[in-house]
């Protein structure tokens, strides 16, 4: 029986290497600008970082994935397809590609390279995921987070594209690739400079007396105040979409969503069994420390699905790892169950 790889972040050399290490089959990277959608300072490789990396990886026999998976505007192209040429030139043994013109440049000049569909492409049924296979030879996509588990085991029947899922991490609510509404309030979007919520927006400004009961930590981004916290509340990262905003009583309410993170391992058996290829964690503006824990966790799942499939279970130590790790107040299925 054919396994289903495990793709896990690396948003810098150390995490690489810990996913390796910890039991991926594959790591997702990016180059340290606008060309992939996790352009966060301070994140993302270097060319010749990457080159360590990749060797790294491919020493070990895992395989490496890299995105360039942003949209360019106007003559902005020659970038997006200078990181396309590095990533061939490094070796990378896929690209994940969203933008048609980046597609068509990457099949154009490098006929025989493996191109998959990053879920910036948002293609979410098998007329469009075979329009990309026919026109730009995509060998896999990766599918947004807006699926059932029943939707995803119709598409596996309707298409001989390889189908990749996210089963740890961050939940986004917004069909990925078509959220605009970082751009509504900084003007700098996440599809073309590949952050949402660009730090040099976020303000934390401290309100009233430091220790005191009404001391509250307010967020902003831009002039917007996504959230006031108590002395004793946590926070995710602060995008307008797991903001907490004033309703008309005066409270502080999530408008969009709970802040919650993706949690699958309950339905890893259904997911395995719907028909996809791989399983990815999101995560690569997250820390070694958590794509060590997750990695783990999920190869762990994952061995132990396949070591006795009508016999798995859950076990505790798994949910303890997810839950004390995860950014938002509660584990969540999104969508794969229902909608």
């Amino acid at each position: 029986m054919k396994k289903i790889e495990l793709i896990c972040p690396a948003g810098n050399l150390p995490s690489l290497k810990a996913a390796i290490d910890s039991g991926a089959d594959v790591v997702y990277t990016g180059f340290n600008d606008a060309t992939n959608a996790r352009n966060f300072e301070g994140l993302n490789f270097t060319h010749d970082e990457l080159r360590e990396g990749i060797d790294y990886v491919h020493k070990r026999g895992k395989k490496v994935y890299l995105a360039v998976n942003t949209f360019p505007q106007m003559d902005t192209y020659p970038q997006w397809y200078k990181s396309v040429d590095n990533a061939v030139k490094l070796n990378a043994d896929a690209l994940i590609l969203a933008n048609l013109g980046i597609l068509k440049y990457a099949r154009d000049k490098y006929p025989h390279v493996n191109v998959h569909l990053s879920v910036q492409a948002s293609s979410s049924n098998y007329e469009s995921i075979n329009f990309y296979k026919k026109h730009f030879a995509i060998k896999r996509v990766v599918l947004p987070r807006v699926l059932t588990v029943h939707e995803i085991k119709d598409l596996r029947a309707k298409t001989d594209v390889e189908l990749e899922v996210f089963a740890l991490g961050g939940l986004c609510i917004n069909i990925e690739g078509r959220c605009y509404l970082s751009s509504f309030v900084t003007g700098a979007s996440t599809n073309t400079e590949g952050a949402c919520s660009p730090s040099r927006f976020v303000r934390f400004i401290n309100t009233g007396v430091r220790g005191k009961e009404d001391s509250k930590l307010r967020i902003t981004l831009n002039s917007v105040v996504l959230n006031e916290l108590g002395s004793s509340e946590t926070s995710p990262y602060p995008t307008c979409c797991k903001g907490r905003y004033t309703n008309e009583d005066g409270n502080y309410v999530y408008a969009f969503e709970e802040p919650e993170s993706l949690n699958v391992l309950e339905i890893i058996p259904k997911i395995i069994g719907a028909g996809v290829d791989a399983l990815k964690i999101e995560g690569r503006q997250r820390t070694k420390a958590y794509v060590t824990a997750m990695t783990k966790v999920l190869r762990e799942a994952v061995d132990s699905y396949y070591a006795n499939p009508d016999g798995f279970r859950v076990k505790e130590d798994w949910l303890e790892k997810t839950n004390a790790t995860f950014e938002g107040s509660k584990p969540t299925l999104g969508c794969y169950v229902e909608k």
